[in-house]
């Protein structure tokens, strides 16, 4: 009976040997023949092909040809040759154990009318048993001698050496082969991950990844689905997308943490295995081959493969996520300096709305303020000339939301379902959005929209740096707020509410500079500290706040007004001469005599200048007006004369 040829048989076939005196000290059969026990993958079939042969060669000898012949292993149990006649296999038995015991030719013995021999099989360097060969011949008169019988388990021995040699020849040339194309695998996925960790780009990351692969697993399918938006960056790089997790290897592996496979009707094998960092999972890799194509190796060298991947593209966010931190504080702090240069409304409004088309590379920004004594929005500043200066409801639009929630939004696309109402996007066809409050002492104090025509151009990146910047310009309009309050109640008087008279001075000075001419009036009121001591100084003040009334509703936006001093008042008229200043006076002295209550009147006195005098100064200005005042008071008071 001859055993099949199966890898891994020898393991089965190699047994500790009997315990003899001659083999007590001896190790495994494979130390009898000197081999290393993984260099044979099968000797048991070995055996029986080797005794094949054997018999083959042997056929040349006629005398062999008298001889039924058989194999035996070192447990003496058959593995070739034919069946053992039942009325021999007592004798065989015993002769083939003694000869494995001794180490002799054991026989014959004569078995009903058959001659049984047994005959030892010994390794070349230990001399040790490792088969045993049976005879049987029925010709009585033909009988072996030990040295035949030896010479033909000699024979034997020679050519199981041979096919031992050759095996191993083959055996080694296949590991090599194997070692080499295993050697080649890792020296790629070497490559592999050494330019997967070059990237610092998280574009550059993903399509090494995908090409990578594709390159080690050639006529696979290599998917990768991402959670996040990268999916622009090549065709296989694909959304991921939960809609039955149950039955969905992808979204089973992402929501598992490990991978998962399955082979489809068609014999294709898929293997989903989790996109992931230290951090995070960021996607699945998937993998799609045939079975043929197919190798239990492949799991484990992809798995490490979407390691490797999955860290160099959490490194390469990270960094991405580093260089936009930094980018993002360099806007900062370069907005808040130029912010923080300027005090005036106008400019940190402009500033602003040009820095921030730059920053997001927007093609449309407006920010509105509330006006405070219309209750409404009003854009102050942007780059939509018709709608500058437009006033909006509370409650309209973005501007209503951002006003209700205070907080800031993102609107990835105008066109979609539920439209909010906004001239803004409908006038310029805009469809992506991100609004943010300006908090002023902890209220809404206006609004700030940033828009594009492009759908779902703006990021979350966008919406987050949007909140840090208004806060920002919120705090350049409060400073630029309490300072502009600060400088009003410097140069304003708080009874009269006309400007003081170091105001009124600057402002001459810097006219006198810049025009051709200017009038200067000075209005006093008439018996004043008489009105202060019949009616008291409550009467006098409001007097002094009625005047002050009459003369600013008299006077251009461009004159200036101030209180000179007790119950004097002037008014620089600049680019005016005295006979037009001389109207202005007398309408104010007229004005003054018909609506002051308790009635009381007031005395004018004017002075001008032009670039053709030799010396102009503030002080001589005030001089010649103050000299012309008392020439009126002089010839009567209620009257204006001219300095």
């Amino acid at each position: 009976m001859k055993r099949s040829l199966e890898t891994g048989q020898l393991l089965q076939w190699v047994q500790p040997p009997l315990q003899s005196a001659e083999t007590a000290a001896s190790g495994s059969w494979l130390e009898y023949m000197d081999i290393n026990e993984a260099d044979i993958p099968y000797a048991g079939a070995l055996l029986a092909e080797t005794f094949s042969k054997w018999l083959e060669e042997s056929a040349e000898f006629d005398i062999w040809n008298r001889y039924s012949l058989f194999l035996f292993d070192r447990q003496q149990e058959q593995i070739a040759g034919p069946a053992v006649p039942a009325e021999q296999q007592e004798a065989m038995a015993g002769l083939i154990s003694e000869a494995m015991r001794t180490g002799a030719v054991a026989g014959p013995k004569p078995a009903e009318d058959k001659l049984v021999y047994g005959v030892p099989v010994m390794s070349r360097s230990a001399g040790l048993p490792f088969a045993a060969l049976g005879f049987i011949t029925g010709d009585r008169e033909t009988v072996a001698d030990s040295t035949a019988l030896l010479a033909m388990c000699l024979h034997f021995r020679s050519l199981f050496y041979q096919g031992f040699e050759r095996l191993l020849t083959q055996e080694t040339t296949a590991k090599r082969r194997l070692q080499d194309k295993e050697n080649e695998r890792r020296d790629a996925m070497f490559q592999t991950a050494k330019r997967l960790y070059d990237q610092i780009d998280v574009s550059s990351v993903l399509k090494e990844t995908v090409q990578s692969l594709e390159s080690l697993y050639p006529g696979s399918t290599i998917d990768l689905f991402l959670s996040q938006d990268y999916t622009a960056v090549d065709p296989r790089v694909k959304p991921l997308v939960f809609k039955h997790s149950s039955s969905d290897i992808c979204a089973r592996a992402f929501l598992e943490g490990k991978p998962v496979s399955e082979r489809d009707a068609d014999g294709v094998i898929h293997l989903a295995v989790p996109f992931s960092g230290k951090q995070a999972v960021y996607g699945v890799l998937q993998v799609s081959m045939t079975v043929e194509q197919w190798k239990e190796s492949n799991r484990a060298s992809f798995m490490m493969l979407a390691d490797t991947a999955g860290s160099a593209f959490e490194n390469a966010k990270l960094y991405e996520q580093s260089n936009l931190l930094i980018g993002e504080l360099q806007v900062i702090n370069e907005l808040t300096k130029r912010l923080n240069q300027s005090l005036k409304l106008s400019e940190i409004f402009g500033f602003a709305t040009g820095e921030l088309l730059q920053v997001f590379q927007a093609e449309y920004c407006c920010i509105l303020k509330l006006n405070k004594q219309s209750g409404c929005f009003e854009v102050v500043s942007g780059n939509i000339p018709s709608m500058l200066h437009e006033q909006f409801l509370t409650d309209y639009g973005f501007c209503g939301i951002v006003n209700e929630s205070k907080e800031a939004l993102i609107i990835s696309d105008y066109k979609g379902p539920k439209q909010t109402p906004s001239k803004l996007m409908e006038s310029t066809n805009a469809r992506s959005l991100i609004a943010s409050p300006i908090m002023v002492e902890g209220e809404v104090g206006g609004v700030i929209l940033v828009a594009h025509r492009v759908p779902n151009y703006f990021s979350y990146d966008n919406y987050k740096l949007l909140q840090v910047l208004s806060t920002h310009i919120g705090l350049a309009i409060t400073n630029a707020t309490l300072h502009a309050e600060v400088r009003r109640m410097v140069i304003t008087d708080n009874l009269t509410g006309l400007h003081a008279r170091h105001y009124l001075d600057e402002q001459i000075s810097l006219r006198q500079r810049e025009d051709a001419c200017g009038s200067l009036i000075l209005v006093d009121i008439d018996y004043f500290k008489r009105v202060n001591d019949t009616y008291g100084h409550q009467i006098g003040d409001r007097i002094l706040k009625q005047v002050s009334g009459v003369i600013k509703s008299c006077i251009r936006e461009t004159d200036i007004a101030a209180r000179w001093g007790g119950e004097e008042l002037a008014v620089y008229l600049p680019k005016v001469r005295t006979d037009q200043a001389y109207r202005i006076a007398d309408r104010i002295r007229h004005r003054v005599e018909s609506e002051t209550e308790p009635r009381v009147t007031a005395s004018c006195g004017i002075s001008e200048w032009t670039y053709e005098d030799d010396k102009i100064s503030v002080e001589s200005l005030f001089y010649r007006a103050d000299m012309a005042m008392y020439d009126a008071k002089h010839h009567g008071r209620n009257q204006v004369q001219v300095g």
